[in-house]
């Protein structure tokens, strides 16, 4: 990693950049003791109308240089001739290949289904159905729809072989897979890769499934941890499925990673799991907890005081709300504003504590 000490923010829309700011208030130098840099892209839909994506192009040359970004919720338009997705530009220029979203027990929310173990989605990020080629031939009833797909083994190699070192670090299982024998060429390409990682990591425990077994399987599953690789769309499906469980996405971050020749990280993007929430902006009722860990998550990748204020913001949260200092989600009264504020008074009470140990 590159410049541990800068964190690249790329700007939102809505409640999404709301919640980005309170983030920031917890990453403030008096709160974790650690100086660090924010050059900031305004990545809002009027910005990137305005510059035509230019702002994204820059915002992606940003974190591939510093290495570390900090994103808040953006809007996709729907109309075919607009700015589109900057997900997706970001995924490519900054050469994103996995995107990990880990659903985990929030203390005090009731889990569905009695799921308590966190269930870590490693799916591609680019490829797939997403960015393909699609068009439509013939009319009326003869009308064909068609769309041109494809995945890299380089790609593959990345999820399967992160999939593998991430259920290693956490004592977890590499369960599911997608529908090779249905698609052996096509998804197959995964497939193989899953069993190639599992030959270099004899020791992680390894339980493939077809993606439709692994939707069912899911909602019987309640005991150890597991990670699950998956292509784009199924891993995207996935997300939506497995964060849920948990009785709500607040606590789940998303990493968007990219990897030098020996797959260690060499940039990585963090966002909160949740959209723009247009309907919440303006109210301080939102929960910045996902924002809040999405900021963590980054500062366990820099020095060792930075890795040491990353814990103290995941354990502030979660002490928090095991306390019954929640927002309104989590059957709470507290603002997203009284939130932060409680996550940093536990942050600066946990490191004066640590110091003088």
């Amino acid at each position: 990693m590159r410049d541990e000490n800068v964190i690249v923010v790329l700007e939102g829309d809505q409640t999404g950049q709301e919640l980005l700011e309170e983030s920031l208030r917890v990453l403030a130098a008096d709160v974790i003791g650690v100086e660090l840099d924010f050059p900031r892209f305004d990545l809002s839909l009027e910005s990137r109308r305005k510059t035509e994506n230019a702002v994204v192009f820059e915002a992606a040359a940003a974190v591939r240089e510093h290495g570390l970004g900090l994103k808040a919720a953006t809007v996709t338009p729907e109309q075919r001739d607009d700015v589109g997705s900057p997900n997706r530009i970001l995924r490519e220029e900054i050469g994103g290949k996995v995107i990990v979203r880990t659903g985990r027990r929030i203390p005090g929310v009731v889990p569905v289904a009695g799921v308590y173990a966190p269930i870590s989605i490693v799916r591609m990020a680019v490829g797939d159905a997403y960015g393909a080629e699609e068009w439509r031939e013939g009319e009326g009833d003869d009308e064909v729809a068609f769309r041109k797909e494809r995945i890299e083994r380089r790609i593959c190699h990345a999820v399967a072989e992160f999939a593998f070192r991430q259920a290693d670090r956490t004592g977890a299982k590499v369960f599911g897979g997608p529908k090779y024998t249905v698609s052996p060429t096509y998804e197959g390409m995964l497939k193989e890769e899953m069993d190639f990682a599992a030959e270099r990591h004899p020791e992680v425990p390894y339980e493939p499934q077809l993606i439709d077994a692994t939707f069912a399987l899911l909602l019987s599953t309640t005991g150890e941890p597991l990670v699950i690789p998956a292509l784009n769309r199924d891993g995207d499906i996935l997300s939506d499925l497995v964060l849920p469980l948990f009785g709500s996405i607040a606590g789940s971050e998303s990493l968007l990673v990219a990897f030098e020749d020996d797959f260690e990280p060499a940039a990585i993007m963090a966002e909160a799991a949740h959209g723009t929430a247009p309907s919440l902006q303006g109210k301080n009722v939102a929960n910045p907890m996902a924002m809040i860990l999405a900021g963590a998550a980054l500062l366990s990748h820099g020095s060792e005081a930075s890795h040491r204020a990353g814990r103290a913001m995941r354990e502030a949260c979660l002490e928090a709300v095991a306390s019954g200092a929640r927002t309104s989600d989590l059957g709470g009264e507290l603002g997203t504003s009284e939130f932060t504020d409680e996550v940093i008074s536990r942050v600066r009470q946990k490191l004066e504590v640590w110091a003088a140990i």
